[in-house]
């Protein structure tokens, strides 16, 4: 058995960010049968205060043995089954910082608490009960979300929006189980299969699986983002756009190519969608052995990025090194942008583009579109995002619920479930024997059980809840 899994007697920890001189309030959580006696032990509440479930007490936190004053705090206190963990907690609310939350998680430690493994929290909470699996995932996505439709779609999760569908879909793999099983064990006494109707209501099953599946591309962006490259050669614009683009002075910005020597990042937010943006240095041949090294730098990027910006200098037009450029990254997802238009006047800005080649090739499978804008006058931005959503929505990555969203392993489940009900019907075509349509019909109800935790094995959930803070 894994430390993991070592789910008995009381646990603490620290439950809030712990940083030097900042944040106003640091939480130590206590959840098991001794937490009420080492809140007991260690909490003073001066007066008449009552010593109930679901009461914030005021005191101060002192040293069992000596006495010493080690915080003035607030004590929150919930009892068994009305808690996260369906176990007593107390939590002890004390002043931000470092030295005051690690003493008093020292304390609950020495008088009858062990520090909780990563997840422990949400791990007993599941097993008491208190969560399914995909709400104890909804709340992991809820902590890490990088945006409010990231939020929103965990908050689903957690709310069981995942959870009623899946086990409405297990529900019904159940009942055609037990209908096969029942003509196994009382053949003579009940008519025949209706073959038919059993494969009609495993297709719908399998549609409502697909609907779902469909959902995992939109989960994976909300989750962790879409990396944007910014090519180009040097002096197009690039640290200006990304400048003019995060509203910020990332990027050095002069008038003498090869500024950016390395690799730029700036984390925003498009359209709900979490976009990590990387300005890289302008690709050209040099002999300059650091320029060289970004240059390098700026290839990996792109090739490693969901979408490339490839920037031209639209005073310069398309010139023979943009097209090297294309050459290499022409493969990605695509956007060209012609910046410093501002540059071009007003007369000439059709011709321009005119001369521009279509870059949307047929070698090419990649969405493309063209964009025009003056970075250093921030125009255009917005043409930006609207194009880079349209990318993401051609690319079959927009969920058709924004509510729901699942994650990689509930895919696998998903479409493992899917493959067994596939098989089932294959069976049944192949007119074999009932026993044998039960066998894959099993592995879809188990698979099925996994997403909720119904069915779920010790590694998996090793596996989840390992990933979580100590403190969830």
């Amino acid at each position: 058995m894994s430390e993991l899994f070592a789910t008995t007697g009381t646990i603490a920890a620290i439950a809030t960010a712990v940083v030097p001189q900042q944040g106003s309030v640091g939480i130590v959580r206590v959840s098991g049968s001794q937490a009420m006696t080492i809140a007991q032990s260690l909490f003073h509440a001066p007066g008449r205060q009552v010593w109930e479930s679901h009461r914030i007490l005021y005191g101060y936190i002192r040293h069992p043995q000596t006495q010493q004053i080690v915080d003035e705090a607030l004590l929150l206190i919930m009892k068994a089954p009305r808690s996260y963990t369906r176990e007593d907690i107390v939590e002890f609310h004390c002043h931000g910082g470092i030295m005051a939350v690690q003493q008093v998680l020292q304390l609950c430690l020495e008088n009858g608490s062990r520090l909780a493994q990563p997840g422990e929290f949400t791990l007993r909470a599941f097993l008491n009960g208190r969560l399914d699996l995909t709400q104890a995932e909804g709340i992991a996505d809820l902590v890490g979300a990088k945006s409010p439709q990231a939020a929103q779609s965990a908050l689903a999760g957690l709310q069981g929006k995942l959870a009623h569908p899946i086990r409405q879909l297990r529900a019904n793999c159940l009942d055609i189980l037990a209908e096969i099983e029942a003509r196994i064990d009382f053949e003579e006494d009940l008519p025949p299969l209706d073959d038919k109707a059993i494969v009609s209501e495993i297709d719908k099953i399998a549609a409502e699986i697909t609907r779902l599946l469909e959902t995992k591309d939109q989960g994976e962006l909300l989750r962790t983002g879409l990396k944007v490259a910014i090519v180009g050669r040097p002096n197009v614009g690039k640290s200006s756009l990304l400048n003019a683009w995060s509203r910020s002075d990332r990027a050095i910005v002069t008038d003498l190519p090869g500024t950016t020597r390395d690799v730029v990042e700036s984390q925003l937010v498009v359209g709900g969608i979490p976009v990590q943006v990387l300005d890289t240095a302008g690709i050209r041949e040099t002999t300059d052995q650091v320029e060289k090294i970004g240059v390098e730098r700026s290839r990996r990027a792109a090739n490693a990025a969901d979408l490339v910006l490839l920037t031209i200098d639209a005073s310069a037009g398309w010139t023979e090194g943009d097209e090297e450029i294309y050459e290499t990254v022409q493969h990605r997802p695509l956007i060209l942008v012609i910046n410093k238009i501002d540059l071009v006047e007003e007369s000439k800005r059709t011709t321009l583009q005119s001369k521009i080649p279509n870059r949307s090739t047929e070698r090419s499978r990649s969405p493309k579109s063209t964009i025009v804008t003056a970075a250093a006058q921030n125009q255009g931005i917005d043409a930006l995002e609207t194009a880079i959503l349209e990318i993401v929505q051609s690319g079959k990555v927009q969920a058709a619920d924004m509510d729901l969203a699942i994650n990689q392993r509930q895919a696998a489940a998903l479409t493992q479930a899917k493959m067994s009900l596939e098989q089932v019907q294959a069976t049944i075509v192949q007119e074999l024997p009932l026993d044998f349509w039960t066998i894959d019909l099993r592995g879809a109800i188990q698979a099925l059980g996994e997403i909720t935790g119904e069915e779920v094995t010790e590694s998996v959930l090793e596996r989840i809840f390992s990933k979580f803070c100590i403190g969830k």
